[in-house]
């Protein structure tokens, strides 16, 4: 008997932390992880319950922020804006160094290189309770125009009962394994530039497939680029110009018909 009630004590945390977090419809599989504090500056926006914010940074970087006040963020460069803050999970990719940095302030809690040992990938479940982060290798153009297998990271965000995923530098359209291990995102992070990433045509190919309610155009180095990609996704995706760098999403809120909505980058900085 006195061994049974061990066995729940042992359990006990586990249920609990899987009760903090909406299930999403995603196939992740949670692993359980140490509980951690967090510290948010009052200054960055509070987040209803089983919402989202997203927050456009700069290039590929975005600001994802729960409702209990955990922050990450993507293709995490070191520098975020004039606010001083440290994030919980910081992502990165290193097909250039725009979209890493090798000095991650030591104070985050959890830094995940999108990239493991040359050619081997890696794999994140990360499971917060409130977030469950995980990613889906795919391969990057190496340095000298080869190829790195497994050197670039989707990275996806589970929460609010979504799934929020961020492409990363996607250098091809993903296998049938790769779509399968993503799931259906509700919300994607798309680069658009057309050249240093997917061609155009492809990524749009991809998007559609994704079958994505709200897709948010990233990595666009002019207008121009940004204008082709959506001429080619507005016969498919209704296209909403938000005005700003920010958007709050829900389960409930998803646009009914697919949809991009387009955010204009801006650092996080202190109100003046």
């Amino acid at each position: 008997m006195i061994r049974f009630f061990l066995i729940l004590l042992m359990a006990l945390p586990a249920v609990v932390q899987a009760q903090e977090r909406t299930p999403s419809h995603c196939v992740a599989l949670a692993h359980d992880t140490q509980g951690v504090e967090y510290v948010t500056p009052a200054s960055l926006p509070e987040v209803a319950v089983e919402n989202v914010h997203l927050h456009y940074i700069d290039h590929a970087s975005f600001l994802i922020r729960s409702h209990g006040g955990l922050n990450m963020v993507t293709d995490f460069t070191g520098f975020t804006g004039t606010l001083p803050f440290i994030p919980d999970v910081v992502t990165m990719n290193h097909a250039h160094d725009t979209h890493w940095t090798a000095f991650p302030d030591p104070a985050i809690p959890h830094v995940l290189p999108g990239w493991g040992a040359f050619g081997k990938g890696i794999d994140y479940h990360l499971d917060l309770g409130e977030v469950l982060v995980r990613n889906v290798s795919t391969d990057i153009r190496s340095q000298f125009s080869g190829v790195e297998v497994e050197g670039n990271s989707i990275f996806v965000f589970e929460m609010a009962g979504l799934c929020i995923g961020h492409l990363g530098h996607l250098h091809h359209a993903p296998d049938a394994a790769q779509y399968a291990a993503l799931g259906r995102l509700d919300v994607v992070m798309a680069p658009v530039d057309g050249g240093f990433t997917l061609d155009q045509p492809t990524m749009i190919t991809v998007l559609k497939r994704l079958k994505s309610s709200i897709v948010i155009p990233m990595h666009w180095f002019s207008g121009f680029a940004l204008d082709g990609f959506l001429t080619g996704m507005q016969s498919d995706f209704s296209i909403v110009e938000v005005g700003g760098p920010s958007l709050t999403v829900s389960l409930h809120n998803l646009p009914s018909h697919p949809t991009i909505m387009v955010l204009r980058p801006e650092y996080i900085n202190v109100a003046r």
